[in-house]
């Protein structure tokens, strides 16, 4: 199953509904990064309420950050998204080790530990919108389910999960996110409330083979559920040796001056997809020809 998204409306639009399948992003964030089992579960939870706030956005240029900031080993957590479906994120410390939680799962609230989230969105305003909340549980689907609540004062559900195989690549990933909008009515809420305590995991209806769709469809029966549309989603990274070329332009004369001082080539690293562009001696000097 490829990945993407799906966003979907019921009970004439007194909820909106996100779920999603992410497992070839969360594979290729753990290919890219070499992340342990339980910090490529961590990064794909992420990964997937990325790609679902994202599709959230309006604006085709709008860009969406979420970063998880902990006292755990992994220490943080960052992941981009677009209107588009495309996806991005690293952890800190990807190679973290924990035993297994006391019901046997992969320990991602130990591996995160306590701290802030912060969503940032840059929708083209002169200042993104940055709103931030304690993390509750560190599982992250409940650190959001809060922070919609807290900050953005929408009640809603979130759930994800990560399954992995036993080679430790990525056998699932995905996720859901249902949102009540101010008017919804009481028999909306107990509706959903019903329908929601029948869900037991996300990583359990995906091992399954359902969909996205059916997955809206389980959460959302019973309140003529409609689909408004399918979003291919991808781990997508936009790093070039150009871009690269221009950041290095963008700090002046004198660092690229020191940089040549050292008499060595340099390397730098795309923290988002792990790739390496090096810059010889002679690239050096002509960035600093075209440097101010």
């Amino acid at each position: 199953m490829k990945d993407y998204i799906v966003r979907a409306a019921a009970a004439q639009a007194q909820i909106r509904a996100f779920a999603c399948t992410v497992r070839g992003a969360a594979e290729t964030a753990r290919q890219a990064h070499n992340t342990s089992p339980v910090v490529t579960a961590a990064l794909g939870r992420l990964l997937g309420a990325g790609a679902m706030m994202g599709a959230m956005l309006k604006g085709d240029q709008d860009i969406l950050t979420l970063q998880i900031k902990g006292d755990g080993p992994v220490r943080g957590l960052t992941v981009t998204a677009d209107s588009r479906g495309g996806i991005k994120g690293y952890a800190d410390v990807p190679d973290v080790i924990l035993p297994a939680n006391d019901k046997g799962k992969l320990d991602v609230g130990g591996a995160v530990g306590k701290g802030s989230l912060r969503v940032i969105k840059d929708m083209g305003l002169k200042e993104p919108y940055v709103g931030q909340t304690l993390l509750n549980t560190g599982e992250i689907a409940e650190d959001l389910t809060y922070y919609f609540a807290a900050s953005e004062q929408i009640p809603s559900s979130v759930g994800l999960g990560v399954l992995m195989e036993k080679d430790n690549t990525v056998k699932q990933a995905g996720g859901f996110i249902v949102q009540l909008m101010p008017f919804a009515g009481e028999e909306a809420i107990n509706r959903l409330e019903k329908n929601l305590g029948r869900i037991t995991s996300v990583t359990a209806l995906l091992e399954e083979g359902r969909t996205p769709e059916q997955i809206l469809d389980l959460l959302l029966e019973g309140m003529d559920m409609e689909i408004l549309d399918t979003v291919p989603a991808a781990f997508v990274c936009g790093c070039s040796k150009e871009r690269v070329e221009k950041a290095l332009i963008s700090i002046g004369r004198t660092e690229i001056q020191d940089m040549i001082a050292d008499g060595k080539e340099i390397e730098v690293n795309c923290h988002f997809c792990n790739k390496n562009y090096v810059f010889s001696m002679e690239e050096l000097k002509n960035l600093y020809r075209r440097a101010r």
